[in-house]
């Protein structure tokens, strides 16, 4: 959609840690440490390989492996600001009906065909509904 829709779409991620997942919001908070080395994507796809095991030990090894600067990321990782971060998004999150991930929104409404006719059909309808309000 990005390369698509270049100069009208803009991403943005909110954490959203599921609490059925016991290690999910120390995995948001660390890939959230990796974004502070721009490594943030690579991180989180990572994380998503093997979630089901997830641990610090294997974290710290994804970390590693991303060649992270470690101390760096260690510091960040227990930095009480990303944890604020993560619980602000998961409360965004939870007011804004999110159940489970992925959720995403366009516009502040929420996707139901996650496909690429999906996203291309709900952007399309709110570009034009963009367009007539500044009539």
């Amino acid at each position: 959609m990005i390369e698509k829709y270049p100069q009208e779409v803009k991403i943005v991620f909110k954490n959203f840690p599921l609490k059925s997942h016991k290690y999910s919001e120390k995995a948001a908070t660390a890939a959230m440490a990796a974004a502070r080395q721009n490594k943030f994507w690579q991180f989180h796809d990572r994380l998503f390989d093997d979630y089901k095991n997830l641990n610090d030990k294997m974290v710290r090894q994804i970390a590693q492996n991303l060649d992270l600067d470690l101390d760096k990321f260690e510091k960040d990782w227990k930095d009480p600001a990303i944890a604020r971060k993560v619980q602000n998004d998961a409360r965004e999150g939870s007011k804004a009906g999110v159940r489970g991930t992925p959720t995403v929104f366009i516009n502040g409404r929420r996707l139901k065909k996650r496909s690429l006719d999906g996203f291309s059909v709900m952007i399309d309808e709110e570009l034009q509904n963009t367009a007539q309000s500044k009539k």
